[in-house]
């Protein structure tokens, strides 16, 4: 049930990236040239609510701590963070919208996603390398949070509590998705292609 349980919720999640225009590389090139902030704002929007009701969830006991998976901090993160980034900007794709992209019968995310299976490859070959670089290494105490959750088995940096700063920084993500303009500078906003 829980495999039957993914898959609906995943083809709902390509379904709403398709409607909002995610899986249309123009759209996230406009997107990241801060031209057009219309996808922005859903994201923004998005993470604000998840986070609102995740950590709300949690204070009111109808969400388990234990599901909470924390990763490790390490330089290679940040590393890794900024190649995503630049492949994003030159493909118009991030994982999730590649393959959404994909199922919507774009070519090019076919070849996205072909360069991302190589590029996870050459990883997999390379890790012992890059392993003996040290980038790897646990930094901040490795497996932490900002603030410290109740009941979680990983340390906050802050004392402030994790479910509280959860709940703030989720409410200033849908302040700040409200407060972003749709189109700086008055550009028009073109429709996403079909």
């Amino acid at each position: 049930m829980q495999i039957v349980l993914a898959l609906i919720i995943g083809a709902l999640f390509g379904f709403v990236l398709d409607r909002i225009g995610a899986t249309n590389p123009t759209v996230l090139i406009r997107m990241l040239s801060l031209r057009s902030l219309g996808l922005m704002k859903a994201i923004l929007l998005a993470i604000g609510v998840g986070s609102i009701l995740m950590f709300g969830g949690q204070m009111a006991g109808l969400v388990d701590v234990g599901h909470m998976s924390v990763k490790t901090a390490y330089v290679g993160v940040f590393i890794g963070g900024l190649l995503l980034g630049a492949g994003w900007a030159l493909s118009g794709f991030c994982p999730g919208t590649g393959v959404c992209a994909a199922a919507t019968g774009r070519k090019d995310a076919l070849f996205f996603i072909l360069g991302g299976l190589l590029g996870a490859a050459a990883y997999m070959i390379t890790y012992p390398s890059v392993k003996a670089t040290g980038i790897l290494d646990a930094i901040a105490g490795g497996k932490v949070t900002l603030g410290t959750v109740p009941g979680a088995k990983y340390d906050g940096l802050m004392a402030m509590p994790g479910d509280v700063l959860g709940i703030v920084l989720g409410l200033i993500f849908v302040a700040v998705a409200f407060a972003v303009p749709e189109a700086p500078g008055g550009d028009a906003v073109p429709a996403p292609a079909e």
